[in-house]
């Protein structure tokens, strides 16, 4: 493991041509810095030794006052529809790409510094983060590792007593993102809207030689990135929809090329199944309900495959588009056969699959702790499935699904303990509901950040019975459920 001095930093992206960043510094808060919080999770993926955590020159270096050798600090440049309209310049407004931190296998990961202070693409705002959008972040991005979901990574929050002000006034905080890339379809979008189609092929160069290098040398090799893209996303999206999370603000400029989960802002585990779940309390219109996610993802892909035009054939764009649905559909069937247990794939899988999830959406349930207790299920037609049984609002209309389900267990020939055993493996125990990250944010403003560290580790093992922690499991308390979350989030 390596002390911060022996960390090795580069920045590839600083080498390409200006117009892609612009090249500044952390702007350091004006109070001390002092650490929120540090996961050791991902400070092994840059061999960074955890020890490390307890020096200042931690708190510095991750907290903007100071630069480690090797960064070369930029805030990137991209553009990108919101809301369903384009907008020609965003950037990180609020972001710092420090570096890229190499570990001993050779794998990179770039370090962005979130709340970093005013960069040329801040427009109206102030270049800050807050303790609580920092904490939201931090935990769910570790969540969605725990979950198995594609994501960017949190390797610590930097505190201050530094006023930022929202809607009221907070204190400033930094969060540290780690991800192989931050390159969105966004930022494909700018130079083809800007006609700078030099840019845009440099663009797709470098993430092609960095990040899919088994097509560097492919004649048709922008449509074949594309189309892993494509893959990559479609299958990302039925993750969400299968753990039951939404992202709040897909626009394009929040959707990551190597098809991680990108941007936690106005997210949200559903508590009660609500097909038409609106996580995000800007989000007036729905465009970004649950049940929405998988066409927004086609539609931002089409976005991207119309920024790639000028390199590759519009037929071949296309089939990479239409492959998107298949995908799709095939992940999310898989993943929600797992769920329920099922080992054989049939034609009747979508009506079992639509049918309960239609149970829980009448009854309010809560999707989360019925599918953990699905596993419960017994398949001897003599044996009461009576815990369960009690979710559900109609009792009859429930019987004639767990009917139709133990006919299809038995003739799988499934053994209930080895079916329980494989669902606690896709079934989550626990997810970041947002009340639980509300009561650690409000903890963390009196300084007290013992709630984050509770819920790092168990967030990090979410398919584990913990003792001691079955409360975390449980559902939302009153003035938990439904609490506003918007982009300020």
């Amino acid at each position: 493991m390596r002390t911060l001095e022996q960390l090795t930093f580069d920045n590839s992206y600083a080498r390409l041509p200006g117009a892609f960043y612009a090249k500044l510094n952390p702007t350091p808060f004006s109070s001390p810095p002092y650490l929120v919080h540090a996961n050791p999770a991902a400070a092994a993926l840059i061999d960074l030794n955890p020890g490390e955590f307890k020096r200042p020159e931690f708190a510095g270096v991750f907290g903007g006052s100071l630069l480690a050798p090797g960064m070369d600090p930029l805030a990137m440049l991209y553009s990108g529809h919101q809301f369903g309209v384009y907008v020609p310049q965003l950037g990180d407004g609020r972001a710092i790409l420090l570096g890229e931190a190499r570990n001993g296998r050779g794998e990179k990961w770039d370090l962005h510094l979130k709340g970093a202070g005013l960069t040329p693409f801040s427009r109206d705002g102030d270049g800050r983060a807050v303790l609580r959008s920092t904490i939201r972040e931090y935990l769910c991005s570790e969540a969605m590792q725990g979950l198995g979901v594609p994501t960017t990574r949190a390797l610590c929050i930097v505190g201050s007593d530094h006023h930022v002000y929202r809607e009221q006034v907070e204190t400033g905080a930094m969060l540290v993102r780690m991800a192989p890339s931050h390159v969105r379809f966004g930022t494909f979008e700018i130079f083809y809207y800007r006609k700078q189609h030099d840019h845009l092929k440099v663009l797709a160069d470098y993430v092609i030689e960095q990040h899919f290098p088994h097509l560097r040398e492919a004649p048709d090799r922008y449509a074949r990135f594309f189309a892993e893209v494509v893959e990559r996303t479609a299958k990302l999206i039925a993750r969400w929809q299968a753990v039951g999370w939404s992202h709040g603000v897909m626009n394009t400029d929040n959707m990551s090329i190597l098809g991680l989960t990108l941007d936690y802002g106005p997210f949200g585990f559903m508590d009660d199944y609500d097909a038409g779940f609106i996580c995000n309390h800007s989000d007036h219109n729905g465009r970004y309900a649950f049940d929405q996610q998988p066409y927004i993802g086609l539609w931002n892909l089409s976005c991207l495959a119309q920024a790639l035009l000028p390199l590759a054939e519009k037929e071949a764009l296309k089939a990479g588009l239409d492959s998107y649905t298949p995908i799709f559909e095939r992940e999310y069937r898989s993943l929600m056969r797992a769920k329920l247990g099922l080992r054989d794939e049939r034609a009747e899988d979508e009506a079992l699959i639509r049918d309960f999830q239609g149970l829980l959406q009448g009854s309010h349930a809560d999707y989360t702790i019925v599918f953990r207790e699905l596993g419960t299920f017994r398949s001897d037609p003599g044996i009461s499935n009576g815990k369960l049984r009690e979710h559900f609002l109609d009792r009859d209309r429930f019987d004639g699904w767990a009917s139709r389900y133990r006919d299809r267990l038995r003739s799988e020939q499934s053994r209930d303990e080895d079916r329980q055993r494989s669902m606690n493996q896709v079934n989550p125990k626990f997810v970041l509901r947002n009340y639980l990250a509300q009561t650690a944010i409000e903890k963390a403003q009196q300084k007290d950040f013992s709630e984050i560290d509770r819920l790092l580790t168990l967030l990090q093992n979410p398919y584990s019975d913990q003792p001691g922690m079955d409360a975390y499991a449980a559902p939302p308390p009153n003035w938990g459920k439904h609490l506003p979350v918007s982009c300020s989030s």
